[in-house]
């Protein structure tokens, strides 16, 4: 048994009600916050005791929807072709990248998303992965990245007959189900059962991952009209809504998770919050490929925020979430938005034992310690105000995953950082001279 007691520190929730306590002690005994209240650790024996005066202690950010398997693209220097419209930007981009990967990169990739989630007190990704050069084991390599640094996540690999026909749909769905079982004695991984997007996915193949899902219990990860292509591409060839095509192969479960939606109409809507599944909004990914906007955004009942690959920092997604919202003229306030955030501790929760998204006794202790030097009251009533005006990344000092304290003050105990991005930096140059030679 291990404790961490956090002395004297306020504690900010990020989940309605925003309360804000000062001057409490947290106290976490193993991987559960057992305690938080004024002297709560004073009589406690504890292995590890950090000064929380002057801090912010807040539940841990949830990126909601991210791609690790683009962790080695920024900046990537390749020689690509028009891309005017959203297929030319997977073609010429994105598929090509993912092609390229093996495992080797598969890791850095993995390594490098978690670092930089972590730093941004992102202490959970729902992963969804690609690399159709190297299935079988890529989630263990994804995983196993994760672990390596800490963070705490959900991976699984995107079917799709986009290169190799019914062999690469049987391939994916065959590593989504063996990932999925063996993540079940992980301690901080588990399985989805993940697709690429409708339209590069056969009948045979939603047929296939729906009986996934019911062979492990695991839920769907999948992207659902990100650009018009999709909606339009699904009457074309199957005189069907997305969402009544999903439907129709039992694939819309509680512990589903639906990506993008810009363009579902208001009756598919209905129906994902009639079987309760959740929705990730990924703005600035949205804006980047010029997809439109998610017009339906406040009708969706279970709404949590993803990137959709660009990074795992949810204090710099949630600013641009929020403000553009606000420019297409949408109702929400910071309160609405920060809600949405918190909520994918309820899709956490569908996954890992346990209640999360608190900073309270019976929780897990999945917390980011924040040095946030407020020049105004921080009070329940504006908090959600603090967070996406005043909050930042860079505020973030320590963070705690599963009980354990996997960066403090900025630092990864165990871990040579540096050689890691070193490294990655190496893998990337050599993966990038590969894509280039990738024919669209």
């Amino acid at each position: 048994m291990s404790t961490i007691v956090i002395k004297n520190t306020r504690v900010m929730q990020t989940m309605p009600p925003f309360t804000v306590t000062t001057d409490v002690d947290v106290v976490i005994t193993d991987d559960v916050i057992r305690a938080v209240g004024k002297g709560a650790g004073s009589s406690v024996q504890a292995d590890k005791v950090i000064d929380g005066k002057g801090k912010t202690v807040i539940p841990g950010n949830v990126c909601g929807h991210h791609h690790y398997y683009s962790g080695l693209s920024r900046g990537m220097m390749i020689s690509a072709g028009p891309q005017n419209d959203f297929i030319q930007v997977l073609k010429e981009w994105w598929w090509r990248l993912d092609r390229g990967l093996d495992e080797e990169a598969c890791y850095y990739s993995s390594l490098i998303c978690s670092l930089d989630a972590i730093k941004a007190g992102t202490t959970t990704c729902i992963d969804h992965h690609a690399s159709p050069n190297y299935i079988a084991g890529s989630l263990d390599t994804i995983a196993n990245g994760m672990e390596k640094v800490g963070v705490r996540g959900t991976t699984c690999y995107e079917v799709t007959d986009r290169n190799f026909g019914m062999k690469e749909v049987e391939d994916g769905v065959s590593e989504n189900i063996s990932f999925a079982k063996s993540s079940k004695k992980r301690t901080l991984v588990r399985g989805m059962i993940g697709g690429h997007a409708p339209f590069t996915i056969p009948d045979e193949g939603l047929r296939l991952m729906g009986e996934a899902m019911r062979e492990t219990g695991a839920g769907l990860h999948l992207h659902v009209a990100e650009d018009k292509y999709d909606v339009v591409h699904s009457h074309h060839h199957y005189n069907k809504d997305i969402v009544d095509r999903l439907d129709s192969f039992g694939l819309l479960t509680p512990n589903s998770l639906l990506v993008h939606g810009l363009w579902l109409n208001g009756k598919e809507i209905e129906k994902i919050n009639e079987h309760d599944c959740f929705f990730a909004h990924n703005a600035r990914s949205n804006m980047n490929n010029n997809v439109g906007y998610c017009q339906h955004i406040q009708d969706v009942k279970n709404l949590i925020i993803g990137t959709d690959g660009c990074g795992g920092n949810m204090f710099e997604e949630l600013k641009l979430a929020f403000f553009k919202h606000k420019d297409e003229t949408g109702s929400w306030w910071p309160g609405d938005y920060l809600t949405a955030l918190s909520r994918g501790n309820k899709l956490v929760e569908k996954y890992f034992d346990g209640n999360f998204g608190r900073v309270e006794a019976g929780y897990k202790a999945d917390l980011a310690i924040l040095d946030y030097q407020n020049p105004t009251p921080l009070l329940e009533g504006n908090a959600a105000g603090h967070f996406v005006w005043g909050m930042s990344s860079n505020c973030v000092e320590s963070v705690i995953v599963n009980g354990k304290l996997v960066m403090e003050n900025h630092s990864f105990p165990g871990l040579d950082v540096a050689e890691i991005y070193a490294q990655a930096a190496k893998v990337a140059e050599r993966v990038w001279k590969k894509v280039d030679k990738i024919a669209p």
